[in-house]
């Protein structure tokens, strides 16, 4: 359920009217836009008496959300939530593009790609020092290690880093990680989703790979539940039968996406395709269909890549793909422009 506030109402009464809120054992979440403020309402909502609210001086109209993400929906929220990680913004109209190799591997690797990725516009430095793998002898990442390059990495070139965690008992671990991720298989880790939703720090959640739309949104709602809505959502593709790609890439769901929730929507290509190749042609799309951001993969030798070489781009390719994707966009917010 929610709640519109008249125009004009003081904070007082705004304050006067949450506690009344309270006293109906649901909890009030003001969300003040630039066209309305409205009061969100956690908790059970029926035994409120709608008649009796809407009587009350400081509100204009209540309305039932149908959804059941509360905080996640663009209902309870109309106006887009911008998220800012270490000077890099996604959201509310900005574009941003993560990008790196899948795995750390050296300190040099890392180096090479990260100065490639900055200039050619890369906003964020994406490196995996944690690897979920499928099979158990598979290379998994050089832990703390890993993390070590990453923040020698950020000092060095001035970018934020995003890595993936897997496991609550490594949060410590990632202090100087500016967002982190949650992978694939972890989005329906519930107490993993619960204590991220205990940190301050932007989180990059991937959708599963059989997930809906809707249980990739509730994912979400676990951790803005807690306290955290620094979220962004990411669509990577799902599992389908077909083995021309690793992934069938739902390019659809970022326009539904947006009509449902406020957060920032980033794709992943790489994953999302499975081939070098075709990353370019999919980030045209996600750009295409109103992406926030984008989230790469690039090695500056993918033949001999720990992990996932065969869909990194080279940093040429890479470039050529920034500087096409820019007139993507451009063209989207403006078609006469680029005539």
């Amino acid at each position: 359920m929610i709640v519109i506030v008249r125009e004009g109402v003081a904070p007082d009464k705004l304050d006067e009217l949450c506690g009344y809120l309270r006293s109906q054992n649901v909890e009030p979440h003001v969300v003040v836009g630039e066209k309305r403020t409205v009061v969100g309402l956690i908790g059970d909502t029926t035994c409120i008496d709608v008649h009796r609210l809407e009587s009350m001086d400081q509100v204009a109209s209540v309305r039932r959300v149908s959804e059941p993400f509360k905080k996640a929906g663009r209902q309870f929220h109309p106006d887009d939530t911008v998220v800012e990680a270490g000077g890099a913004v996604f959201g509310g109209g900005h574009f941003g593009v993560m990008a790196g190799p899948c795995a750390v591997e050296s300190e040099e690797q890392c180096m090479a790609v990260a100065a490639a990725v900055k200039k050619a516009g890369a906003t964020v430095f994406r490196g995996g020092a944690f690897k979920p793998r499928t099979s158990p002898y598979a290379f998994q990442g050089m832990g703390e290690e890993g993390l070590a390059i990453l923040s020698k990495v950020k000092r060095e070139f001035g970018m934020p880093v995003v890595s993936e965690v897997m496991d609550a008992r490594d949060l410590p671990l990632f202090d100087d990680v500016d967002i982190l991720q949650v992978g694939a298989r972890n989005m329906q880790n519930y107490s993993l989703l619960k204590e991220l939703g205990k940190t301050d720090k932007p989180i990059l959640l991937k959708r599963g790979l059989a997930a809906t739309i809707e249980e990739l949104l509730m994912a979400a709602e676990y951790i803005m539940a807690g306290g955290n809505e620094r979220v962004m959502l990411c669509e990577r593709g799902t599992r389908s039968y077909d083995t021309r790609t690793r992934n069938a890439f739902d390019v659809s769901a970022i326009p539904v996406l947006r009509g449902l929730t406020h957060l920032p929507i980033i794709a992943d290509p790489s994953h999302a395709t499975g081939r070098a190749r075709l990353v370019p042609p999919a980030a045209y799309a996600a750009v295409a269909a109103g992406a926030d951001g984008l989230e790469v993969e690039v090695h500056c030798d993918p033949a001999h890549a720990a992990s996932d070489g065969v869909q990194a781009l080279l940093p040429a390719q890479f470039d050529e793909m920034m500087r096409r994707a820019s007139l993507v966009r451009a063209a989207v917010a403006d078609p006469l422009a680029v005539l």
